[in-house]
């Protein structure tokens, strides 16, 4: 039997054609919409970047008043009158954003075109205003002197005052200081603990304001496990500022503060002077390139040349990394270093006296 031959159904087939082309113009309507709205909200996006962006041109200074009451549309106004955003209404929209409207401060402040949006909010939530501030540093290894004579210059506050207060003042906030002890031989009560840092204070701050600042920046940057770990080596705090001390104005590169440490840490084991050039220093009162023989003999309770142990209190303010040395000073062997004269301002460290000398002529180039 022959197989059937099934004749196509024209008829049928029209109305599938048909819709599919129906189909077909819907699809093409619908992708048509999407793109213009993709074009829509790319466009609005790429508007308000736009409008965000830092105002381009030559870099210049601008002082701005933002007066006490201002809501952020008036902020936004002063900042675009000034030339230092392009929108004040985009700006005001972005601080709601940003939810730092409460956190914006009054004053006069000192910006410069081409600043970020985020730099300028970061300025006013700070309150860093040109006429209630003033700024000061403070180099790892200054003592008090040295500190006190730099501010009289720059005028944060005289010299006497401050000397005032780092030996007299009341500073209940900071238990360490009432830890401190008393002694007579101490040439200034806080040397040690006004810690090195750049500083921003009021215009009108007194020495106390001042010397409370740099206590502060101290307690923060000790930490309290420091304090367990000198327990276990029978150290106070004070102890371990004071040879922090010694540490930093005897060690330019940081990566040696630990093995200095180590050196001192096994003279006062073993109780050998400690015999820090830098203690005779601070009892001449001025840098010396080399020192004599008659230097060391010096007549003072910090000569540690002359005297056991430590000196009676700390002969400047070590930083971060000579305070860290002392708390974790590296163990080894050496009871001697000496500079190597090579421009690098390491040291050649040694175990014996004759080593000692040997590198020390080695130093010399003898």
């Amino acid at each position: 039997m022959k197989p059937m031959s099934v004749k196509p159904d024209r008829q049928a087939d029209r109305p599938v054609v048909m819709r599919r082309r129906r189909g077909g113009g819907l699809f093409r309507w619908i992708v048509a919409l999407f793109l213009l709205m993709v074009v829509a909200v790319g466009g609005g996006s790429l508007y308000i970047y736009q409008q965000l962006q830092p105002v381009e041109g030559e870099q210049t200074t601008k002082n701005v008043t933002i007066p006490s009451g201002s809501s952020v549309r008036d902020i936004g106004r002063l900042l675009e009158e000034a030339g230092l955003i392009r929108n004040a209404d985009m700006f005001s929209y972005y601080v709601k954003y940003k939810g730092v409207a409460p956190e914006l401060k009054a004053g006069e402040y000192l910006f410069t075109t081409g600043q970020t949006i985020d730099a300028l909010l970061l300025d006013m939530t700070e309150g860093k205003t040109v006429v209630s501030a003033k700024r000061f540093t403070i180099p790892e290894g200054w003592n008090v002197e040295q500190i006190a004579e730099h501010l009289d210059k720059e005028g944060i506050v005289e010299k006497a005052a401050f000397l005032q207060e780092v030996d007299k003042g009341e500073f209940p906030d900071y238990p360490f200081v009432a830890q401190i002890p008393a002694s007579k031989e101490r040439k200034h009560r806080l040397e040690g603990y006004l810690f090195p840092e750049t500083y921003e204070i009021k215009k009108d701050a007194t020495a106390h304001d001042v010397v409370s600042k740099m206590l502060a920046q101290f307690e923060k940057e000790w930490k309290p496990e420091w304090t367990t770990e000198l327990q276990q080596r029978k150290l106070t705090v004070d102890q371990a500022v004071n040879l922090a001390s010694i540490v930093e104005r005897e060690v330019t590169v940081d990566k040696e503060r630990p093995l200095v440490a180590g050196v001192y840490y096994n003279r006062i084991r073993d109780k050998w002077p400690l015999q820090a050039d830098a203690t005779v220093q601070f009892v001449l009162g001025k840098q010396r390139d080399r020192l004599t023989f008659e230097d060391l003999k010096v007549k003072s309770p910090y000569n540690t040349y002359t005297n056991p142990g430590l000196p009676p209190g700390p002969i400047a303010n070590p930083g971060r990394a000579s305070l860290e040395a002392v708390v974790k000073p590296a163990k080894h062997e050496y009871f001697f270093y000496v500079t190597k004269k090579d421009g690098t301002s390491e040291h050649y460290f040694s175990r014996t006296l004759e080593e000692h000398n040997a590198n020390n002529a080695k130093s010399r180039g003898n």
